[in-house]
């Protein structure tokens, strides 16, 4: 039996809907088959009741698979690039140095956040405007981690001092988790993002700053990917991603 939808299909209106296996294979979750075979095993609900073969999905509807929401959209994509030094997070095509020519992807693109011009690791892009709204907030005090290396001895001082919160900028930055990982080293998560934050708060206390990497943006993680190097993000990454800018701050664990 082909999997190819017929002309009709790929007309329909917004009225009539799509078929939920288009709909499941266009969220990348799986092929349009493949869904069928967990539309016939009772996995497939549209706001929540059973799905069927030829169920139709309307717009506004809800599509799970095994419990799990499904977030389709055949345009959006997302990159996990684990960005080198010398780039600067700017869509300026002026900038001789901008992430968009390094990255150099065929579709146009966005760096969600920053990530300054002489540190490394994980910088997400993205043409889904929703998500960098919602990721950017202030307010939504999102996650995100650093491996940092300073000039001199770490000391306890330093350490309570940079947890409990720093003047810069002309406020006291929010508290945040640290842990000391060697003798000039420290892992550090921050729930905000001023400007060159890490970098400041260190110099507040006459430390500098020799090297500076964020791993991790809320649950999604650098891993092993090279430096320079990118992905896509996973399905699951992606709808993980989504539940937790979804969800108020109190409500994360």
């Amino acid at each position: 039996m082909s999997d190819l939808s017929s002309p009709r299909d790929e007309n329909l209106s917004a009225e009539e809907g799509i078929r939920v296996n288009r709909y499941i294979a266009s969220s990348g979750f799986c092929s349009r088959r493949k869904a069928d075979e967990y539309v016939a095993a009772g996995l497939v609900t549209v706001d929540d009741a059973a799905a069927i073969a030829g169920t139709r999905v309307l717009d506004g509807q809800v599509v799970r698979v095994d419990g799990n929401p499904l977030f389709p959209d055949e345009d959006y994509v997302y990159i996990a690039l684990h960005k080198p030094l010398g780039i600067t997070c700017t869509t300026d095509r002026r900038d001789q140095d901008n992430v968009i020519d390094y990255i150099h992807f065929d579709k146009r693109i966005y760096p969600i956040g920053r990530l300054d011009k002489s540190s490394t690791g994980l910088l997400l892009l993205t043409n889904d405007g929703n998500i960098v709204n919602r990721i950017l907030r202030a307010e939504g005090h999102h996650e995100k981690e650093y491996v940092v290396e300073v000039d001199r001895p770490i000391t306890q001082d330093f350490l309570a001092s940079m947890q409990s919160g720093v003047p810069i900028l002309d406020r006291v930055t929010m508290p945040c988790k640290i842990i000391q990982t060697g003798s000039h080293t420290f892992r550090i998560i921050l729930m905000q993002g001023l400007n060159r934050q890490i970098r400041r708060m260190c110099e507040y206390h006459e430390y500098h700053v020799r090297k500076l990497k964020r791993t991790r943006i809320l649950n999604i993680d650098i891993g092993f990917l090279p430096l320079g190097g990118w992905r896509y993000l996973t399905f699951k990454e992606i709808r993980d991603l989504k539940t937790l800018i979804s969800e108020p701050p109190r409500a994360r664990k």
